[in-house]
């Protein structure tokens, strides 16, 4: 199990070089009261990382000194990715101009963008020899653009040293950042994903810096900008959403024609974080698969441990059998 640790030690925007510091990782819930924490089910339940080739997807991303999710958000799947050496980068930094309830990345005013980056990302692309990367990032609100640029340059990046890597991004919402969207589209990500993470009933509560048919809106634009781009989008279930809200969620996703629906159990990183309402039963994640499969979906993956990015390369084998499966069908009638 990733183990959370909730204090920065030697933070470089402290004191200064050489002094201890230790400051929360999120200043905006250092106060708030802390929250019961549930026992995890036995469904939950996964290994402590620790293989040989975990240590080796390790080393190569601490020696282009990357940032991955996997690590920031306390992801419950990092031994299983990492054994496989998958991993999804997180660009532009480590600190969140947002502040979440339900997130572990960490929240502040980040520092400037590094413009070797995307160079440094694609050389781990390359040495850990994927088919199928993932690059997501923290929001960038104080950017003109919100970090689109800094996508494109990616994707450029990775296309330059490994042309047969197949790219997913999983991007923030661009809120108020005109332009934005199109620059990335415009790069031509195989897959675009941009996470709902809950039902609108939440938002103010769990996801207050974002608007929920804004979000709507932003994967229906990308078909409108590139019908061929694979759209994704996921939430997370246990934050005390309704059934019936969850149904509606997938009828607004599909009215914007998004391709792969991904629904897992949120797990609370600490005692400042959003309470787990609920842990929901593998039944009822079969259950809201099926629903979502009726309602035309490629693709949809409901389970406990689900998240964005997991089993991303074999998803998106089965995201474009899906289509070809869809297309000849249709041809057919």
């Amino acid at each position: 199990m990733a183990v959370v640790i909730d204090t920065l030690r030697n933070d470089s925007r402290g004191k200064g070089a050489g002094d201890e510091v230790v400051r929360p990782r999120h200043p905006e819930k250092a106060h708030r009261p802390d929250q019961p924490i549930l026992r995890k089910p036995d469904w939950i339940r996964v290994k402590a990382p620790g293989s040989p080739l975990y240590a080796q997807t390790r080393a190569i991303v601490k020696e282009h000194k990357l940032v991955t999710v996997c690590e920031e958000a306390g992801c419950p799947n990092i031994g299983e990715c990492w054994e496989k050496k998958h991993a999804t980068f997180m660009i532009m930094g480590d600190t969140c101009t947002r502040a979440c309830a339900f997130c572990n990345v960490r929240t502040g005013m980040p520092n400037a963008l590094d413009a070797s980056e995307p160079e440094h990302v694609a050389d781990a692309v390359a040495k850990l020899g994927l088919s199928h990367v993932v690059i997501t990032s923290v929001d960038r609100d104080d950017l003109k653009d919100g970090g689109a640029k800094h996508f494109a340059l990616t994707i450029e990046a990775i296309r330059g040293v490994s042309p047969a890597t197949t790219i997913e991004i999983l991007t923030p919402d661009f809120l108020r950042k005109e332009g934005a969207l199109e620059i990335v589209v415009a790069a031509r990500p195989d897959v675009f994903n941009h996470n709902l993470e809950t039902v609108p009933s939440n938002y103010l509560r769990v996801r207050p810096g974002a608007r929920y048919f804004h979000s709507i809106r932003l994967l229906q634009r990308v078909k409108e900008l590139d019908p061929t781009i694979f759209t994704k989008s996921g939430i997370m279930v246990g934050l005390g959403e309704r059934r019936e809200e969850v149904l509606q969620l997938m009828d607004d996703l599909r009215s914007a024609d998004v391709d792969f629906l991904t629904i897992g159990q949120y797990l609370q990183p600490t005692r400042k974080h959003h309470p787990v309402i609920g842990f929901i039963t593998p039944d009822e994640f079969k259950s809201y698969e099926t629903v979502a499969m009726t309602k035309g979906f490629l693709l949809v993956s409901a389970t406990p441990l689900t998240r964005s990015s997991h089993h991303a390369g074999e998803d998106f084998a089965k995201l474009k059998a899906a289509r070809l499966s869809k297309t000849q069908r249709v041809a057919a009638v």
